[in-house]
């Protein structure tokens, strides 16, 4: 962002006290794609704490995740679709289910959440999940209510560097609102409604964990609204939009690409 004079900053300043938790966005769509990029440069430099699977010895694996989300673009509904990265990392972590979506569509999953998984619908339902929090800019709009002014006259201010790290990591563990929730559900059924993939797959998800007794969600799930409810209420999006509801992607192909991660 480029800002010029103090009665801009005042400006800005004053809008942001006005609204309060009303969903204003201090930033731009140009500076989601920034700070997602400035994100996944930290996460790349810390192999030990991010085991970023390598492109070149991992090739095939990053194919598949791709052109899946490809398909997802291809539905046309993503608003951002040309302006973001959508850039897919895989974490080799098969301990942790998890998978979170940088602002400016820079996207990382574990392969513990891959390996969990059923189908590769289930995962389509997912990618439908995560992409729609950066399509919606929810990590931007939480950090503007987490940060408030003192975030704002940062990035005026050119950043500081202290301030600019403890941003980029509350970015992988931010909370979204039930809103920002129930809101990427309903955009995962809008994106697959259009692919070859099953429209309420993100329910299936949500099932599984019902039916195995999590005790625990995980960790990006830990302020979502009741699985039981989300199941439900992705069912019936899905129902009325009359979408496809059918899993028919191939078993064995989803479960070759398991088997070729670590």
């Amino acid at each position: 962002m480029v800002y010029r004079g103090r009665t801009l900053i005042s400006l800005l300043v004053f809008l942001l006290v006005s609204c309060g938790d009303s969903g204003i966005n201090i930033f731009s769509v140009e500076d989601d794609v920034k700070l997602g990029m400035q994100l996944r440069d930290e996460i790349l430099a810390d192999p030990e704490e991010y085991p970023v699977l390598d492109r070149n010895r991992y090739g095939a694996a990053y194919q598949y995740v791709e052109s899946l989300v490809a398909d997802i673009l291809a539905s046309g509904q993503v608003k951002h679709q040309d302006e973001f990265a959508w850039e897919l990392y895989l974490i080799d972590d098969e301990k942790t289910l998890n998978a979170f979506a940088a602002p400016g569509g820079y996207i990382f999953v574990y392969t513990g959440l891959i390996k969990f998984l059923e189908t590769k619908d289930d995962f389509a339902g997912v990618m439908g999940h995560e992409m729609a929090h950066a399509d919606r800019r929810h990590s931007t709009n939480q950090l503007t209510k987490q940060y408030g002014i003192g975030l704002l006259l940062t990035i005026i201010s050119g950043g500081d560097p202290n301030t600019l790290s403890q941003i980029l990591a509350s970015l992988v563990g931010l909370q979204f609102s039930r809103d920002h929730e129930s809101e990427a559900d309903t955009y995962s059924v809008i994106y697959l409604c259009d692919t070859p993939y099953a429209a309420n797959a993100a329910a299936s998800f949500f099932e599984k964990l019902i039916n195995e007794g999590a005790a625990t969600p995980p960790a990006f799930l830990s302020t979502h609204p009741n699985p039981d409810d989300r199941v439900a209420d992705i069912n019936a999006q899905a129902t009325e939009k009359g979408c496809d509801l059918t899993f028919d992607s191939s078993i064995k192909e989803w479960q070759d690409f398991q088997k070729s991660l670590p």
